[in-house]
């Protein structure tokens, strides 16, 4: 009898280190991000570094493996809220802001918050704090790489 642990085939789950290569494209094909072009990554399945819909898709999957999945925006990023799109204004911004702008404002706990400048007149700017893939169905194709326990120091 073989107790050689690396024979063991380790499968995503709860108390896993994974890592991967993937990508995330929008629903017309365009990557928004990618590992496949630079280091692979690694996570820990239930930290949080990943949306809860794109763990769920992969539990299961073993070193090797790979899968593409449709993620619908309650799984991913949430739906666009127009309660997150703030009117503020336009003498407040020191610059030129431009529709399309990538900003960071103090939110109120005195953190950072991005925003993103979705329409400007002469007396106000309105600003979108939505995630910038709210409201969009993602594809997110995962390549196992290697499956192990999470290890706690």
């Amino acid at each position: 009898m073989n107790t050689d642990e690396t024979n063991e085939t380790y499968r995503v789950d709860d108390g896993m280190e994974v890592t991967l290569h993937f990508t995330v494209k929008l629903e017309d094909g365009e990557v928004v991000d990618s590992t496949r072009d630079k280091q692979p990554a690694t996570f820990q399945v239930g930290d949080g570094n990943l949306p809860p819909g794109f763990e769920a898709p992969m539990k299961g999957l073993a070193a090797g493996e790979q899968g593409s999945y449709d993620i619908t925006p309650e799984h991913a990023f949430g739906q666009h809220n127009p309660q997150n799109v703030q009117r503020l204004p336009r003498d407040s911004f020191e610059e030129t802001v431009e529709p399309g702008t990538m900003m960071s404002f103090a939110d109120p706990a005195g953190g950072e918050l991005p925003g993103v400048i979705a329409s400007v007149d002469e007396r106000h700017v309105d600003v979108d704090f939505n995630h910038p893939l709210a409201g969009r169905t993602l594809t997110f194709e995962v390549e196992i790489i290697d499956v192990r326990p999470a290890t706690t120091h």
